[in-house]
């Protein structure tokens, strides 16, 4: 039988006062008025009151110590994430000299602060990325006179070379206007110029080299992949085998001039990295030569040879060219296929917090178990460091743990379980803590594990604290900061991300079962899907786990891949496309790293987002007399889209993510349209049938793509059905060829083939 929650009084005003009253005869003979005018009835009344009040507190004790208990388990409630971005910081006007800037710098969002994780050189020039953009002319003649004009530049002799004419664009560095570098560039190149700035008209370029000899460039880049996915090899990493697909060059060009074979030779950079910026958005440190002679560029090229081939890309404006103090050249092979969405130099990191300097705790009591709470709230993960001054003096630094049964004892005594000559556990830190990130509290041990801080000791802790979603701003939000030199300005060229709320009371209370069951390992389907969903710094929408499948074996279905578990993941909001979510690799990243030292060594785990397979779907309706026509076409329609979703409106609840112990996770119904589920037409008759207002479902046409139609829309892998237009009519359905060419995008252009263009001038 299940366990009910003890009432330990249930009884309510009218029943206090009628049990009053009834005694009253047995106690008190001589009391014969009972009515409501009586004083003696008045003091009843309000006794009960008072009394009602009392079973009421006292029947939440069983609450308080649910919690209690709960509490005792340790397992504290999911803390807040702190958003985390990159900055760049540009020196236009101060002196000619590179300024070195400390890690920890605090810069702000208005009110939000934020703070860099690393140093940097900030280096007294202007950068300006570029890429050779293929261009076709509708004209053949053009391409013809190209040819013409190209025909004695040969690298075979006798042969005339292969003509590709490009504009040279700038990376505009805005979602939407990403770059694939191995597709959509002639040379699978980016090319940043270093460029002297406006202020420096006096100084010559020499001088500007002189001042970046030797100096260390911090280069931000940002990714933006279209096919998201990670891989969580068994007992390895995510993907590191793509870390070394990004070259990093200057011109090798120590006496400026071209060599007499007229080829461009280039100097490789060592790139210092953590991470893979081809994965999520990260800062390459790149050291220039000492020499500044080679810094120097090629100043005896011909004419025809600007831009051509494996030179840099060729600038129309004069004034901007004689600016170029040297080229760097970002290269990746053919087979990169994530796009860049942005790329510049003096940057870093950046996380979400305001650091807290010796705030002053309560003393110690040396009673065991002491707590100490913190002022600001939540905390920062391992940023808390506690400083403990006895009442002899004596001042420690001690260190924090993540959990107290892992320390020693205060007072080092033998153990009368070991046998005689056995030496205790050595090396057990004994000065410890534990911290509580999202009720700020720390906790120290009771003597036997970890030492009890001493009466009259003086507790001081410096910490950094969070302020959780508020830290999600926009591009160029990041604009200020109290400890930056004069003439340094700073702004964050991407928006900020991996900001969110601590978790609730009710929800935590709802994962301790879970939890209890889990133990934070990710064991069977169950624990895949209530791990994932706790992760910190990303909203996720929705979770299928598909146990023994591997999306990169075709054609696979579930069951086929013993020892492999894809997780399909949806987040809960997507700006780009409301209507179909896409996880990007920022936000898989986040789920890897959470995942990886939870899951079974043996376990090989994919995290990939939903395929989308576009639909159209065409209705005829006929409906009630008297019932708004409009209405019911609206609800209709939205009946449809709303079946078809991959998101449901409760999808990501804590009460979605409880998983049937008959029905696998992929399969659920609960989430959004089910994996491995077909569309029907029939499916969708039956849906439109039920919406109120509805007399009749003449038809219902069904299409995927630019197919003909189908009464039934088959759905496999990791795919799901995208809505692309849906059209509800009354009487007869709209012909779905004439759906589609209302409503279908733009044909898209033929891809634009970058050649060195010669601009026209009037």
């Amino acid at each position: 039988m299940p366990l009910q929650i003890p009432s330990i009084d249930d009884r309510r005003y009218q029943d206090l006062v009628a049990e009053t009253l009834a005694r009253i005869p047995v106690h008190n003979p001589e009391w014969t008025n009972f009515n409501k005018s009586d004083p003696g009835v008045t003091l009843i009344e309000l006794f009960a009151f008072l009394t009602e009040n009392l079973l009421y507190r006292a029947n939440q004790i069983p609450e308080r110590n649910r919690r209690k208990f709960l509490q005792l388990l340790g397992v504290p409630l999911q803390p807040s994430a702190s958003a985390v971005g990159l900055v760049s910081f540009t020196n236009d006007r101060g002196p000619l000299e590179t300024i070195t800037l400390n890690s920890g710098i605090e810069v702000r969002a208005g009110q939000v602060p934020f703070r860099t994780d690393q140093g940097l050189d900030v280096l007294p020039v202007e950068a300006v990325v570029y890429y050779k953009q293929k261009d076709t002319p509708q004209d053949p003649a053009i391409t013809d006179y190209y040819k013409q004009l190209y025909a004695s530049y040969t690298l075979t002799p006798g042969v005339a070379p292969n003509i590709q004419l490009y504009r040279t664009v700038p990376l505009a560095g805005k979602e939407g206007s990403e770059i694939s570098i191995g597709e959509q560039t002639t040379d699978n190149s980016l090319w940043i110029a270093l460029l002297k700035r406006t202020a420096d008209q006096a100084a010559s370029l020499d001088e500007v080299r002189e001042q970046l000899a030797g100096k260390t460039i911090s280069l931000g880049v940002v990714p933006a992949a279209d096919e998201a996915g990670q891989k969580l090899a068994p007992g390895g990493t995510a993907n590191a085998e793509a870390e070394a697909l990004l070259q990093y060059s200057l011109p090798n060009a120590p006496t400026g001039l071209l060599d007499n074979d007229r080829k461009p030779k280039y100097k490789p950079l060592v790139p210092a990295v953590r991470g893979n910026v081809l994965e999520s958005p990260g800062v390459v440190e790149l050291t220039l030569p000492s020499n500044k002679d080679e810094l120097k560029i090629w100043t005896n090229l011909d004419p025809l040879e600007q831009g051509v081939q494996e030179f840099p890309p060729s600038l129309e404006d004069s004034k901007l060219q004689d600016r170029v103090v040297t080229w760097i050249r970002v290269q990746a092979s053919a087979a990169v296929r994530t796009k860049i969405l942005w790329l510049g130099i003096n940057t870093v990191p950046v996380k979400q917090r305001a650091h807290i300097t010796n705030e002053v705790l309560s003393d110690g009591t040396g009673a065991p178990d002491q707590v100490a709470t913190l002022s600001r709230k939540p905390v920062v993960p391992n940023s808390v460091r506690l400083v403990v001054a006895s009442p002899t003096g004596e001042v420690k630094q001690w260190q924090e743990i993540d959990d107290l049964l892992s320390a020693g004892p205060e007072v080092q005594v033998t153990d009368p379980r070991l046998p005689p000559g056995a030496k205790p556990p050595q090396n057990l830190p004994v000065e410890v803590f534990v911290i509580d990130a999202e009720a700020g509290q720390i906790k120290f041990g009771d003597g036997l594990r970890g030492k009890r801080p001493p009466a009259g000791a003086k507790l001081r802790a410096s910490y950094d604290y969070g302020v959780g979603a508020a830290g999600n701003v926009g591009a160029g939000s990041i604009n200020s900061s109290p400890a930056l030199p004069a003439g340094i300005k700073v702004s964050n060229p991407v928006r900020t991300w991996s900001g969110t709320e601590a978790e609730t009371v009710t929800e935590g209370e709802k994962q301790i079962a879970r939890y209890l069951q889990h133990r934070d390992r990710l064991v069977n389907a169950a624990d895949f899907e209530t791990i994932t969903m706790r992760t910190p710094g990303v909203d996720i929408g929705r979770v299928d786990v598909i146990p023994a499948f591997n999306p990169e074996i075709a054609p696979n279905t579930a069951g086929d891949a013993p020892g492999a578990v894809t997780l399909m993941v949806i987040p809960r909001t997507d700006p780009d496309q409301p209507d179909a979510p896409v996880p990007d690799d920022v936000f898989l990243n986040t789920i890897c790293r959470y995942l990886g030292p939870r899951r079974l060594v043996t376990t090989e785990l994919f995290l990939r987002g939903p395929v989308y397979k576009g639909i159209w779907v065409s209705v005829g309706i006929n409906v009630i007399a008297g019932v708004a026509t409009a209405e019911v076409r609206e609800a209709v329609k939205q009946a449809l889209l709303d079946f078809l979703a991959p998101l449901s409106k409760t999808a990501g609840t804590i009460a979605d993510s409880l998983t049937s112990l008959t029905m696998p996770s992929f399969a659920s119904t609960q989430k959004g349209w089910p994996l491995w589920k077909s569309v029907a037409a029939r499916e969708l008759l039956a849906i439109a049938t039920r919406v109120p207002g509805v007399l009749l479902v003449n038809d219902v046409l069904v299409a995927e793509g630019d197919k003909p139609r189908s009464d039934q829309i088959s759905i496999s892998g990791l795919e799901l059905p995208r809505v692309l237009g849906i059209s509800v009519t009354i009487g007869d359905p709209m012909d779905l060829d004439q759906l589609r060419g209302q409503t279908a995008p733009d044909t898209p252009t033929p891809p634009v083939v970058p050649v060195p263009v010669i601009p026209e001038e009037c």
